[in-house]
């Protein structure tokens, strides 16, 4: 979800702002099924006083929202480590890919020099 790191063409918005719009509007939305799931569970409960059920709304709300932003963080972290990872994978296969390459044009050119000089030894 990350548009703003993405390269855009001349002219338009980076993204940021549409990122931080995709953020605001998908907090509002945990925080409106965590009220609604409060509420569900308030009604189930119907000994409590108004009182009980707007500060355990309230707590669960706090509590969910919480366990929330520690999953999404421990998301965003593990996405950092495996981008490293990747990255780190494809540095190492480009390099490998570019000396491979390397010693093929290398073999290509002494093969090339070789039936350079045969091909005089058989001239003469």
């Amino acid at each position: 979800m990350s548009r703003g790191r993405r390269g855009t063409p001349d002219g338009e918005p980076s993204g940021v702002l549409a990122d931080e719009t995709e953020g605001y509007l998908l907090a509002h939305a945990h925080r409106h099924q965590a009220q609604r799931e409060a509420e569900e569970l308030c009604a189930r409960l119907p000994w409590l006083t108004t009182a009980q059920a707007e500060e355990l709304t309230a707590h669960y709300v706090r509590r969910r929202l919480d366990v929330t932003r520690q999953l999404m963080l421990g998301t965003v972290r593990r996405a950092a480590e495996l981008r490293q990872e990747y990255e780190s994978r494809y540095a190492e296969l480009r390099m490998a890919l570019l000396r491979r390459h390397a010693a093929g044009a290398c073999a290509l050119v002494a093969c090339a020099a070789v039936v350079g000089s045969m091909a005089g030894v058989l001239i003469r």
